[in-house]
């Protein structure tokens, strides 16, 4: 009689559920899509009526301002698919509704207190000098309510809203009559913006000195310094647009733990334990300042930086860490640096010349121009965005910065003045359109 063998067929490993929330036409989503689709099965979230859901991926649409029915809807994608190993938020705003929800599951997460304190500059600094971080003379100002005396104050000021990002409303100010002028310009862009904190300003000692920038991951309150970018261009005002960013440091081995150390005091002063850091310092003969501590990644599409000796980016770290696998990276090669190309003035852009004579300068590795033809550009400190990006790479960070600069002295941009309808009142009651453009 025949005998029948009977194989076993081994079922494939179910991958673990990844939640994503995403700001719509964020930077980081396409690449942290990319990074974690092969290690887990991911559900993107937006927020509203907005599909920015690909075909075939699961997601969902939710009102992030209600955790309550955002529990509800995903206590339901759980019953259909199963439950999430983590929640990752990809921008400020993200990563407190990420941290609320991820406490809601049941899953491990940095206090939603430690998340506002992060995106709040005002407690961040409170923060900060009652955990002994050095802190630069500050106050908070109330924009709602009659101004105190502005007199006698430790001029130069940076005047700050407590709750924007990218330098956003940051603005220098030399003396009284600049604080009055750049308070009533906040208060403009703060009426703007459904999210700001328009109530509130902060207003602190300018600190000179060499500004970085260190990306991070926290793993149970200790800071892993995964690159530190040079800043080489001085950042004195009276905007403050960052440009270039270059790693490797130059600064010396001492100084990058020492700014290390600094960074991850205060890290912990806002009780930030888990996750990702981007940090921004200034040193000078005084010592090492927090400028911010955001617990996300590094903003823009600067993280293409970021491809770590074991040939991983810095989303997929971020993912790996979410996922509780063990991660090890190590430093790159070379050099590289990135400079986003600020906003030249206002205007509608008409053309971008000379891209490709740019684009030849041995070591630029890409140029992505974000802006296009007819957008209305609007530069700092009322702007949020940057015109686009240009990357190199060479054998050391000065190589880096040398060819950004002579790959941004080619770039043209060729704008038309940007015309707004205004309704005059005229003499005889009726009215008339005239046609004007803000000020710069």
């Amino acid at each position: 009689m025949r005998r029948v063998r009977w194989r076993r067929v081994r079922e494939p490993l179910k991958k673990p559920r990844l939640l994503l929330i995403a700001p719509f036409g964020s930077y980081r989503t396409a690449p942290f899509l990319a990074a974690a689709g092969a290690r887990a099965d991911v559900v993107l979230v937006s927020e509203g009526t907005a599909n920015i859901v690909e075909s075939g991926l699961p997601g969902l649409r939710l009102p992030l301002h209600d955790l309550d029915a955002c529990e509800r809807a995903i206590r339901e994608e759980m019953d259909r698919g199963g439950a999430f190993l983590a929640v990752l938020g990809l921008d400020d705003w993200g990563t407190e509704v990420a941290g609320a929800l991820a406490l809601r599951l049941g899953l491990a997460a940095n206090p939603p207190q430690a998340l506002e304190i992060a995106r709040r500059k005002d407690r961040a600094r409170a923060a900060l000098q009652a955990a002994g971080v050095p802190v630069p003379w500050h106050r908070v100002l109330a924009l709602d309510a009659p101004l105190p005396a502005l007199h006698d104050l430790p001029y130069p000021l940076v005047l700050k809203p407590v709750a924007l990002s990218g330098s956003r409303g940051v603005m220098r100010v030399d003396d009284e009559a600049g604080l009055r002028a750049g308070l009533t310009r906040l208060r403009a862009i703060l009426g703007h913006d459904e999210r700001a904190v328009w109530n509130r300003a902060l207003i602190e000692r300018f600190v000179p000195g060499f500004e970085i920038a260190l990306e991070g991951l926290l793993t149970g309150g200790v800071l892993q310094t995964l690159a530190i970018f040079d800043k080489p261009e001085p950042l004195d005002g009276p905007f403050f647009e960052e440009t270039f960013y270059i790693t490797p440091s130059r600064l010396d081995a001492a100084t990058r733990e020492r700014v290390r150390e600094v960074v991850e005091r205060g890290a912990r002063a806002y009780g930030l334990h888990e996750g990702p850091i981007h940090a921004e310092c200034r040193l000078n003969a005084e010592g090492i300042w927090v400028i911010e501590i955001a617990a996300r990644t590094i903003g823009g599409l600067c993280a293409r930086l970021l491809r770590f000796g074991t040939g991983l980016s810095l989303e997929d770290v971020v993912v790996r860490h979410a996922l509780k696998e063990a991660v090890t990276v190590s430093a790159r090669a070379g050099a590289a640096g990135v400079l986003m190309i600020p906003i030249p003035g206002l205007g509608i852009l008409k053309r971008v010349e000379g891209l490709m004579a740019a684009d030849r300068v041995p070591g630029v590795v890409e140029i992505v121009i974000d802006a296009r033809e007819g957008q209305e550009l609007v530069p700092l400190p009322e702007g949020a965005s940057y015109l686009g990006f240009v990357f190199a790479q060479g054998p050391d960070p000065t190589a880096v910065y040398e060819t950004l600069r002579t790959a941004h002295g080619h770039l043209r941009f060729v704008l038309a003045p940007l015309w707004r309808p205004a309704v005059i009142p005229a003499a005889t009651g009726a009215t008339r359109i005239a046609t004007a453009t803000p000020p710069a």
